[in-house]
């Protein structure tokens, strides 16, 4: 009998599996796909040669994940982290730029630089605190009250109609909003802006990187890790059923929350089932990949030197472009959420290409099948007037493929579960100990567990951590390089 066996290897299934096996555990991993990886697998999706990342691009938590410093993430891998983490061009005016310094993105801001500075120097200064407050489950003492406390309210403020009560220009707003963009839903939400400013924090600390090689390099880095230590992977083999899995001590499930039914064929208690079909899914994304013959012909250059760049004009415009998909209709003025690999990794390239790479999403309702490059296209030419002209090819994925492609993300909702503030205190049930289900020895380890959604590898490590003491009365083992 297997120690433990885990279903899904996408960054939180493997994060468990590593931190099982690291104790000394026998482990297998079982992946419908051909290859590991989930969410974060790169791939000649064009053509041969063009290497582009499938779902996950830019890792705001690879550097500040507990469990990537623990593992060691950045010794690893190289990871490229760009001077300019985000932009957000305007209509008609100077682009908000999210340096890497606080300072400096402050300096270049019209009149509410200061404003800015104010809203997130607390959150930079307490990175640490905040960076743990959303890494774990909600319901547990803080080790940082008073970054709590700062979070907090920022969050409150900016999640509500007092969102703009300290801004008078547009560019400050616009960059937050863009920042709350990474969350798919209404705005102002909560939710979405606390992920927001966690993300504006972490954009002027550790910053934004870039993997070299695409996202795949971090899932390779804990397979090796994984396999170095007795774990096993098996590929190609998709679960239906917990009776198809190796008889074993502990299960972990990197599955949505919904799955976890289907796959306990009737075992578990009607009133955990019924939350389970409670839990809601949210919009959807669909994505647009490119081949360019040069860059992106922005019209301001500061933009080319971001690593990501938010398309969607004012803050005003950004809440009526989402409130449309939360209304089931596909935006006129799309928010699409743009990477620029190649600037910073030419190993994404054939040999001595001079062209570029594009990975760009835009929000849709659940469950499309409308090709959105044509209105990726146009937003792009509203802010870099010729790029049409520099498309060399393109390739959609449709809200729809993209739960092809992944079953966790039903609808093409990436979030494994609608991301509000219920959702968040209750992911996916309300317990104090989220990632155990009722069965005997099985956990749920998906973006559908605290934390939630995000290449972060903290929905697996908390499973894994629970598994640990409730089956094998183990602490968490040493995961760093060498040990």
């Amino acid at each position: 009998m297997l120690d433990a066996v885990v279903v899904g290897s996408g960054p939180n299934g493997l994060a468990a599996a590593v931190t099982m096996a690291r104790a000394g555990l026998s482990v297998q991993v079982y992946e419908a796909g051909d290859t590991p990886g989930g969410g974060a697998r790169t791939s000649e999706l064009i053509q041969p040669g063009y290497f582009h990342d499938v779902c996950s691009a830019v890792h705001p938590m690879a550097l500040a994940s507990p469990f990537f410093r623990n593992f060691g993430l950045g010794e690893r891998i190289d990871m490229s982290v760009p001077e300019v983490s985000f932009a957000h061009p305007l209509p008609g005016a100077a682009p908000g730029v999210g340096y890497l310094d606080l300072e400096r993105t402050t300096a270049a801001l019209d009149r509410d630089g200061e404003a800015y500075r104010n809203l997130m120097a607390p959150l930079v200064e307490r990175i640490q605190g905040v960076v743990d407050l959303t890494t774990h489950e909600l319901l547990r003492i803080p080790r940082d009250p008073v970054g709590l406390l700062q979070y907090g309210l920022r969050s409150l403020e900016q999640g509500t109609i007092l969102r703009n009560r300290r801004f008078g220009g547009e560019q400050a707003p616009a960059m937050i909003a863009g920042l709350a963009g990474h969350v798919v839903g209404r705005q102002p939400a909560l939710a979405s802006a606390a992920a927001g400013l966690m993300l504006g924090a972490l954009s002027h600390t550790v910053g934004w990187p870039i993997p070299t090689g695409g996202s795949q390099a971090i899932v390779d880095a804990m397979v090796e890790d994984l396999e170095a230590h007795g774990g096993k992977i098996v590929t190609g083999q998709r679960i239906t059923s917990l009776a198809e899995l190796e008889p074993a001590r502990a299960t972990l499930l990197d599955v949505a929350a919904h799955q976890l039914e289907g796959l306990a064929d009737g075992r578990l208690p009607s009133g955990y089932a019924a939350a389970l079909r409670k839990f809601q899914t949210g919009d959807g994304v669909s994505k647009v990949d490119f081949i360019l013959s040069e860059p992106v012909p922005w019209t301001d250059p500061d933009v080319a030197q971001a690593g990501t760049v938010h398309l969607g004009g004012t803050r005003r415009q950004i809440a009526v472009s989402e409130a449309q998909v939360s209304g089931g209709k596909h935006p006129d003025n799309p928010f699409v959420l743009v990477s620029q690999p190649s600037g910073f990794d030419r190993s994404r390239l054939p040999y001595g290409s001079h062209r570029q790479i594009l990975w760009t999403y835009t929000h849709v309702p659940a469950g499309s099948t409308r090709d959105m490059t044509q209105a990726v296209t146009d937003q792009l030419e509203r802010y870099a007037p010729g790029f049409a002209d520099v498309v060399v090819d393109a390739k959609a994925t449709t809200a729809a493929d993209l739960e092809q492609y992944n079953p966790n993300y039903i609808g093409g909702d990436f979030s494994a579960g609608k991301m509000n503030v219920r959702q968040l205190l209750a992911r996916p049930v309300p317990s104090l100990n989220p990632w155990r289900t009722p069965l005997d020895g099985v956990y749920l380890c998906s973006a559908s567990t605290p934390p939630g959604p995000a290449v972060h590898g903290m929905c697996g490590f908390l499973a894994a951590e629970r598994a640990l003491k409730d089956v094998f009365g183990l602490p968490v083992p040493a995961l760093g390089p060498g040990r």
